[in-house]
């Protein structure tokens, strides 16, 4: 096939952001993703949810982070994600 040396092409992989909802579960947090599609009969735009659980290895994130995850391989029955970087934290008054 190829040396050792050569990398195989990954693909692009979907990515996304989000809000924490949840972070109850061991390191695993769930991602809120919210997006605009039009009304097919009004063309309004309405925005749609959907949630995604998403793989946190070291349980660094929690409610209320935006964070963007990645497509990944199934880590468990409902994983298919995992979450690539911390965007804002809110901020604690």
């Amino acid at each position: 096939m190829g040396t050792e040396n050569e990398m195989e092409p990954r693909g692009i992989r979907k990515a996304k952001v989000g809000l924490v909802v949840s972070d109850k579960m061991d390191k695993t947090v769930v991602v809120r993703v919210e997006r605009l599609v039009p009304h097919p009969v009004y063309k309004k735009y309405v925005k749609k949810r959907t949630t995604y659980k998403a793989h946190d290895e070291k349980n660094e994130y929690s409610t209320g982070d935006r964070v963007e995850i990645i497509e990944t391989r199934p880590i468990s029955k409902d994983k298919r994600w995992r979450v690539a970087r911390l965007i804002e934290r809110p901020v604690v008054r």
